[in-house]
């Protein structure tokens, strides 16, 4: 299977649930709220399910404020979901994702 490559755009509203308690008064967005988002988005845009089977790799350089909008730069083979967020074209985080059923 060849690569498939997609951009999208995220963006994490301020009265999202997870965001008040972290953090009071200094809101971040969690890595794992950037992450589901990011997934989600993909999917979206793929016009498919991917079978997420683990977090082979992930590094937030940078804070993801509420609000704040990323593109995604992802690439999707039969094995892996590859992706970089950024925000004004400054690295946020990058990483990958293992796909299930694969040996």
């Amino acid at each position: 299977m060849m690569r498939e490559r997609c951009e999208v755009c995220i963006c994490i509203p301020g009265d999202h649930p997870a965001l008040p308690g972290h953090f009071p008064g200094a809101p971040v967005v969690p890595g794992v709220v950037v992450l589901d988002a990011l997934v989600s988005a993909a999917e979206r845009q793929l016009g498919r399910m991917l079978p997420i089977a683990g977090l082979a790799q992930a590094k937030f350089l940078a804070p993801l404020l509420p609000q704040q909008q990323v593109c995604c730069a992802i690439e999707v083979d039969a094995e892996r979901l590859d992706f970089r967020i950024e925000h004004a074209g400054r690295l946020i985080a990058s990483g990958s994702f293992t796909l299930a059923g694969n040996p």
